[in-house]
């Protein structure tokens, strides 16, 4: 099969890094891609976003399957117009993207449907999320309603802070459009996990449980970010927790969505909080999630392909998903000087030929691209460095083995990822 993936990050380069191991596969092609894939797929230079860009590119190269990775493509309806083309494509479509897309409507969703999460309100204007606020008091949640790269949450420690955020979102100087309507909620604690799972619409099975970082700074300091590192699985979600979870979220936000007209196929993201009253949703994501897909993905001894096939198919159940049993897998991002905010790119990076040559390493690539012979820097999250071991502790020491071999200037990383 002929197979074309969608998107840029350490996400994809996971994703493509996988499918590679498919005795289905004849070609990937990857679009735009980034230096790292440019290595194991045949790139092209067509934005993730360019709707009609890349159904053309997809008829170019007669793709049997093009698999949507990022949010942005999904929630402008990149599956809708390649499927209306005649390709096949793995992803929900734009009117079930949208439980990413709208915080507001996963809320609402999930209210409706009487799937645990946080109390909330919805605002756009602006009095009246201060009056909120200032009753709810803190620590409480603002988050931007549109997609804002993994960056649209701030959990704010004081009303002050609060009131702050809500007035740049709202105003439409911090996330743009994005944050022109606003849900502030409940600030809720325990630990926090993550549960990506395959559906068809009809069955949906979980992936191992994970643990994403998103301060950028350790010890959970600092402004979110799209995500510092992961771990899985997470000792935390028990198997109880797991069964709960089936049947209270993960098939419960099937059956809504399926209830809502928006029938969701794809990969469906839970971002669980593990709270003295049970474990609520925090968010949905409507495709795999970064970087825990980079970690996730080494556990599959399923041929991912094969799982693309079934969910377009709507024949998930038919086939048995296999997972590596007690092993484990970590992953580290190094990112760039000065993210989350302005980065500069374009700085030589060393050390990721020799990273890859440790034992059970594998270093994807995010921000990066070629250039004049060497691997240089491209964005905000450079690279995902990534091991398995027989313990999370083997898994953690192997990857910061490697991150230890790589350098760049700027360069920026957690040292406690899965100390807690």
């Amino acid at each position: 099969m002929i197979v074309l993936v969608v998107g840029s990050g350490g996400r994809e380069h996971a994703i493509c890094t996988a499918l590679l191991k498919s005795p289905l596969l004849t070609k990937l092609y990857c679009a735009p891609g980034n230096g790292g894939i440019s290595r194991i797929a045949e790139c092209r230079a067509v934005a993730a976003t360019d709707i009609e860009g890349m159904v053309a590119l997809a008829q170019e190269i007669s793709a049997d399957l093009v698999m949507v990775a990022p949010d942005d493509p999904l929630a402008l309806g990149l599956v809708d117009a390649l499927e209306a083309a005649g390709i096949l494509a793995f992803g929900p479509r734009k009117n079930a993207a949208i439980i990413e897309a709208s915080k507001a409507f996963s809320k609402e969703l999930m209210q409706k449907y009487n799937i645990p999460t946080a109390e909330y309100a919805v605002f756009d204007d602006l009095d009246a999320a201060h009056a909120y606020i200032q009753k709810m008091g803190a620590p409480i949640v603002i988050k931007a309603d549109g997609l804002a790269l993994g960056k649209g949450v701030v959990v704010a420690e004081t009303v002050a802070e609060a009131c702050s955020a809500a007035t740049e979102m709202l105003s439409g100087s911090r996330f743009g459009a994005a944050g022109q309507r606003i849900v502030v909620e409940e600030f809720l604690s325990g630990p926090e996990c993550s549960i990506l799972a395959f559906t068809d619409s009809k069955t949906m099975a979980a992936m191992p449980s994970a643990q994403d970082h998103k301060r950028i700074f350790d010890g959970d300091k600092g402004p979110n970010t799209g995500g510092m590192g992961a771990f899985s699985p997470t000792a935390t979600y028990t198997s109880d927790i797991a069964a709960f979870c089936q049947t209270e979220i993960f098939d419960k936000t099937m059956h809504a969505m399926n209830a809502e007209g928006r029938p969701f196929k794809g990969v469906l993201y839970f971002g669980l909080m593990l709270t003295a009253k049970g474990p609520k949703v925090i968010e949905y994501n409507a495709r795999f999630g970064d970087p825990e897909t980079q970690a996730v993905l080494l556990l599959l001894e399923t041929d991912l392909l094969s799982i693309f096939l079934a969910v377009c198919e709507e024949r998930l159940s038919e086939l048995p998903i296999c997972w590596k049993e007690n092993t484990f897998a970590a992953t580290v991002v190094l990112a760039s000087g000065g993210y989350p905010g302005a980065v500069v790119s374009g700085v030589p990076i060393a050390g990721i030929a020799a990273a890859n040559a440790l034992s059970d390493v594998v270093v994807f690539e995010a921000g990066t691209k070629c250039s004049g012979g060497e691997t240089v820097t491209a964005g905000g999250r450079v690279l995902g460095v990534t091991a398995v071991g027989d313990t999370l502790s083997a898994a953690l020491d192997q990857a910061y083995a490697g991150v230890s071999l790589i350098s760049f200037e700027g360069m920026q990383y957690r040292s406690d990822i899965g100390k807690k």
